[in-house]
């Protein structure tokens, strides 16, 4: 039997050790060495009756693996399940007509074929570029409809170009527009060069200022500005934070969670609990993201194939980054790292890849009356975040919980914007004038959240609540009756719901098997903030392969095998073989384990404010208890000293 020392829960993320006898294990048996990459490996988490056993007996799952490989000799991508309990391989298979997401080392090998390839070195000479230490390349994964025919069968990428204006300076602020390459990824081979447009025929690029580094700013820029700093604001917990951390799992006032994490989604959340008097109630068995879709809305040369998959095609897990450089968080923090793979299967650890800290949020309830005068009480929040770049953009992850029994998912989006310069008179009809002669593309987010709640129990039903306005009549005659209406939702194609504002449609989970103290049933309110419209045609080829954008909800009956709302391989994909598929089955999703997925995102309309670097686009949606609780769980917070806050005052009076 194969053991690790340290998995103190079958949910703990995989270690580094573990990372490297899966990798043994496969050469071994399966001869996955020279010639392989490893695009991923994640634990299989056990289901929840292996859980409750692990919980009342003690009885430990199997710890099982699974991995995606392929041989970059002939295109082949394969599957495989791996025991590390009894270190052997359970299947290897292969997936035929299918690419595995991108991995870091093909994007950092890509730039470096593409700086030392004679062509491209002469094509930006022709441009009159010659120093190769300024110049980047960005590679980015092809849907199948925008991939050249005659290369449709290879593994794929196509580069951006870019240049600096000086060493340390901003890479992306000066893209070579017209300038990209065809790559095939497991060759490494340089396809094609596309060289056109009118900055290849001579026209002068425009003068821009890209850059967001103090000391790069020109002076006159930085004269210019006549902010003062900011006095100091410290954060101190002089007896520490109110949390307890032990190992993964995470307690704060009445809520319990263990956090996960692996390549694709990056921070997960797992059994997620109140304790309500004596009884540790259920919530959430999982929540994480599972799909990031980010289609540029221009079909300019520069930007047509620009759909991203951030989540499919590159992995928050990978795209994660250390929390110890910067001010990313405040206060009494704690840290838990995260432990990845590159694609010959060796460990890596991220130090810091996850941030756990209070936050004061001003106030959570009060109330003044005459005679008993004040009651308040301050907010206190638990946050639990991490970050991601992926290439230009920065995506900054917040799970928040609250006293009130609330769950808030925030996303702020940061970084640095796509952009393409134009020639003088030039029309820019899909972006924003941003920098001289430069505009940056319309282009929109999608995120799929995935929520697998458990109310009090596995066995729940959703239900679509709506507001509406009564007429005037003899029993309402001056038009103020409001009622609502509530609709269970009963199968799958009464699951793909849409947002709507004017009757401030919303969504109910509730355990239609217990009984609250009022006599209703439990339940929690997913609050549909955040959500945007697709603006897409049926039959472009986004909605072939993310059909999960046409809907703001979609239910289904749980299924391990269901994770990734637009397919399990959606690199090079040609259509959507998530939700769109599975719901064809119109299954049955009353009373039953029912997985939420809500898209939500950013409509960016791009603005001048946004660029050189943009300020954080925030975005959120809130899970709400819904007679969760008999009155407000929130009464027995204690209230803050009021010594505690503040330190001077002082009054207009003098």
């Amino acid at each position: 039997m194969w053991l690790r020392s340290g998995v103190a829960h079958p949910l703990d993320p995989l270690s580094g050790d573990e990372f490297t006898a899966v990798a043994a294990v496969l050469a071994r048996e399966h001869g996955v060495g020279d010639g392989w990459r490893y695009a991923s490996i994640e634990l299989i988490e056990p289901d929840k009756d292996a859980l409750r056993a692990f919980e009342d007996t003690g009885t430990r799952p199997p710890r099982r693996v699974a991995v995606i490989c392929f041989n970059r000799a002939d295109n082949a991508t394969h599957k495989a399940a791996v025991s590390l309990t009894d270190d052997r391989v359970e299947s290897f298979e292969h997936v035929p007509g299918v690419q595995a997401n991108f991995t870091v080392d093909e994007f950092v090998e890509c730039d470096q074929l593409l700086r030392s390839h004679p062509d491209v070195v002469r094509a930006l000479a022709r441009r009159g570029i010659a120093d190769m230490d300024l110049v980047f390349f960005d590679t980015w994964t092809y849907g199948h409809a925008v991939a050249p025919p005659e290369f449709r069968d290879r593994r794929l990428g196509w580069s951006d170009t870019w240049v600096k204006d000086g060493p340390g300076m901003n890479p992306y602020a000066h893209p070579v527009s017209g300038l990209h390459c065809v790559i095939d990824l497991n060759a490494m081979e340089l396809l094609r060069i596309e060289d056109s447009g009118p900055f290849a025929e001579g026209v002068d690029p425009p003068n821009v200022m890209g850059e967001y580094v103090p000391q790069h700013i020109p002076q006159h820029i930085r004269a210019a500005s006549r902010r003062e700093p900011l006095k100091p604001l410290h954060i101190e917990q002089p007896e520490g934070p109110s949390f307890t951390l032990d190992g993964n799992l995470l307690r704060w006032q009445n809520w319990s969670l263990r956090i996960g994490f692996n390549h694709r989604e990056g921070m997960t959340l797992h059994t997620i609990r109140y304790r309500d008097g004596d009884r540790e109630r259920s919530v959430a068995h999982r929540i994480s993201l599972a799909e990031m879709i980010v289609p540029y809305r221009d079909p300019s040369p520069d930007h047509y194939r620009r759909t991203a998959f951030d989540i499919g095609e590159w992995g928050l897990g990978f795209m994660t980054t250390s929390l110890e450089l910067g001010c990313d968080c405040l206060g009494e923090i704690r840290y838990l790292d995260a432990v990845l793979h590159n694609s010959r299967g060796e460990p890596y650890t991220i130090r810091n890849a996850i941030c756990i800290h209070e936050e004061d949020n001003a106030v959570l309830w009060k109330h003044v009356d005459h005679d008993a005068g004040a009651e308040v009480r301050r907010m206190r929040r638990l946050t639990v975040s991490f970050h991601v770049t992926v290439a230009n953009y920065e995506y900054l992850v917040y799970w928040r919980f609250y006293q009130d029994g609330n769950i808030e998912c925030e996303i702020r989006a940061t970084g640095i914007m796509v952009t393409t310069p134009l020639a003088p008179g030039q029309p820019h009809p899909n972006g924003t004038l941003v920098d001289e002669r430069t505009y940056a593309p319309y282009h929109q987010h999608f995120l799929v959240a995935r929520l697998d709640m458990d109310i009090d129990g596995t066995d729940n039903t959703v239900c679509m609540t709506e507001s509406h306005a009564e007429p005037i009549g003899p029993d309402n005659p001056y038009g103020l009756s409001l009622v609502t209406r509530t609709v269970p939702l009963r199968t799958e194609s009464q699951g793909k719901q849409d947002v709507n504002f004017a009757t401030q449609r919303a969504w109910k989970v509730v355990n239609p098997n217990v009984v609250n103290g009022l006599g209703t049933h439990p339940g929690y309110k997913l609050v549909p903030s955040g959500a945007i419209p697709p603006m897409f045609d049926p039959d472009s080829p986004v909605v072939e392969r993310a059909n999960v954008i046409m809907h703001t909800l979609w239910v289904t009956p749980y299924h391990p095998d269901e994770r990734w709302p637009a397919g399990e391989f959606v690199n090079q994909s040609v259509r959507d073989t998530g939700l769109a598929q599975w719901t064809l089955a119109n299954r049955s999703i009353e009373n039953t384990d029912v997985v939420l997925w809500y898209v939500f995102g950013i409509h960016h309309i791009t603005r001048p404010e946004d660029w050189p670097v943009m300020p954080v686009d925030v975005v959120s949606f809130w899970l709400k208890p819904f007679g969760f609780f008999d009155r407000n769980p929130a009464l027995d917070v204690v209230g803050t000293p009021p010594d505690t806050c503040h330190t001077l005052s002082t009054s207009a009076h003098h």
